[in-house]
């Protein structure tokens, strides 16, 4: 069974965000309280966290959907919807989170760092907040806007100091198994690892981490083997170390040609010639193995390498080994530009930028931006009123002045929102929805009337005025 997996595609959600809510507030005595309809919550995020007891990405590659929780819609009495709750997704260190056309979204390096792979939609407001001194009444509420959807690929590229690289059976994982305390599978078998291994050394002060990548083989960057798949768990290690099998039984193979084999895999793949090599004449336990790392060491050092001959079943030369590594680690970090605080740069919008744009597209005129788009989307286009509102709000961001500058006239196709999901109808200039027939829209006459006791002490108050009118009028005879 598959317990490492390394490449997984996803697909995220966040949630919608709750409706909100109209309602009236009645109680007795009160049949017309005032709207006191609540706001609706927002949906949950889909967040990718990096969590260090996380080490592969398996748990996505058996379960690739994930979905945050949906906001509550709003209530009446003034209650507004619950938040949908966030959904965090833990991924292990290094992990790059990239779109489906291979561009990188994030690299999540560091316990803790966590990236926004779907956003939550807002809540739509109630008619209580929708109301105002001009609007004292809305019918209607803003819907929810429905939470982002996206597939991504995740790959993890292993977080090490030092890569242990070369052949199938070179003697990586006994190495790696000796110089930490990991236990990597260990057999006399080609392609005996199948998943990157990773342990930590101590070795005085310095502590650094070493990693065994499976075998690589002639071809492993067009895809043969193993490699391609792994070759990725090298790209973020300061130093490779080419691990040669000096007892080996294949004829055909030797440490110059598989250094040389492996070196050309490594050009091949990319970006690696700036770290710095080391190379380990492994198995000299072995008679013959010894007389090689003997004959080979001048070659070797003659290229500029540093040669360090060693076996990891006898533990010979474990020790200068792993201090070597420890010096060139710490020469590597020192050499690492320091990081910097994080800039917060605010950049204003221009004065003149409306916030959106007017295109026509053959017989249609295409409205994009934010606002208008958002705007759309929380319409209840079942409520005259709502439709009516919408279209308060596009005026005034001067959407109809926009139209008629790029050449709309009435009776002309107007669609609002991306092609595939867009919010179409024939353009009126100027011209008012059937709800404002019945009145200033949000304006309710029921609040209008006069109390009845009111209304008859201003009556009886006119009927006095009326008389002292006509005795003012008087005149003797």
């Amino acid at each position: 069974m598959t317990t490492f997996v390394d490449r997984v595609e996803l697909h995220v959600a966040a949630g919608s965000g709750g409706h909100g809510c109209a309602s009236v507030h009645r109680e007795k005595f009160k049949p017309l309280g005032g709207p006191d309809g609540g706001n609706g919550g927002r949906g949950g995020d889909v967040i990718l966290t990096v969590d260090q007891s996380v080490t592969t990405l398996l748990d996505y590659h058996h379960s690739p959907h994930r979905k945050a929780t949906n906001g509550k819609p709003g209530e009446g009495g003034n209650r507004s919807g619950k938040d949908g709750q966030d959904l965090v997704l833990p991924v292990p260190d290094g992990t790059v989170v990239l779109d489906k056309a291979g561009n990188v979204l994030a690299d999540l390096v560091g316990h803790g760092t966590s990236y926004v792979a779907a956003q939550g939609g807002r809540g739509g407001l109630g008619n209580a907040a929708l109301a105002s001194a001009r609007r004292k009444a809305p019918g209607f509420a803003l819907l929810g806007e429905p939470g982002d959807m996206q597939d991504i690929v995740l790959e993890l590229k292993t977080v090490a100091d030092v890569a242990l690289v070369g052949y199938p059976s070179a003697g990586k994982s006994s190495l790696i198994s000796v110089l930490s305390a990991a236990k990597p599978k260990i057999a006399d078998y080609p392609f005996t690892t199948l998943v990157p291994n990773l342990g930590v050394v101590t070795a005085g002060s310095t502590v650094y981490t070493i990693a065994d990548v499976p075998g690589l083989i002639p071809g492993a960057s067009q895809g043969k083997g193993l490699g391609l798949e792994f070759l990725r768990h090298v790209e973020r290690c300061s130093v490779l170390v080419h691990v040669l099998d000096t007892a080996t039984l294949e004829s055909d193979r030797d440490p110059l040609s598989d250094l040389d084999i492996i070196e050309e895999e490594l050009r091949q793949y990319g970006g690696l010639d700036n770290r710095p090599r080391m190379v380990v004449l492994n198995k000299i336990d072995v008679p013959d193995g010894k007389d090689l790392a003997e004959m080979v060491r001048p070659d070797l050092e003659a290229r500029g390498y540093r040669v360090f001959e060693v076996s990891a079943v006898a533990h010979l030369g474990l020790k200068e080994l792993s201090f070597a590594l420890a010096e060139l680690v710490a020469q590597a970090r020192a050499a690492k530009p320091k990081e910097e605080a994080t800039r917060i740069v605010i950049r204003p919008k221009a004065v003149d930028d409306t916030g959106f744009t007017v295109t026509r597209e053959d017989d249609v005129f295409r409205v994009r931006g934010e606002k208008p788009e958002r705007w759309v989307r929380q319409t209840d286009f079942n409520n005259d009123e709502a439709v009516g509102y919408l279209a308060d709000r596009l005026n005034r961001l001067g959407v109809e002045e926009a139209l008629m500058k790029a050449g709309a006239r009435g009776g002309d196709g107007v669609a609002i929102g991306p092609e595939e999901n867009a919010v179409v109808f024939d353009w009126e200039p100027s011209v008012t929805a059937g709800a404002e027939m019945l009145g200033r829209r949000g304006e309710d006459h029921r609040f209008e009337e006069s109390r009845p006791a009111a209304q008859r002490r201003r009556d009886r108050q006119a009927e006095r005025d009326e008389a002292q009118q006509e005795f003012d009028d008087f005149e003797p005879f």
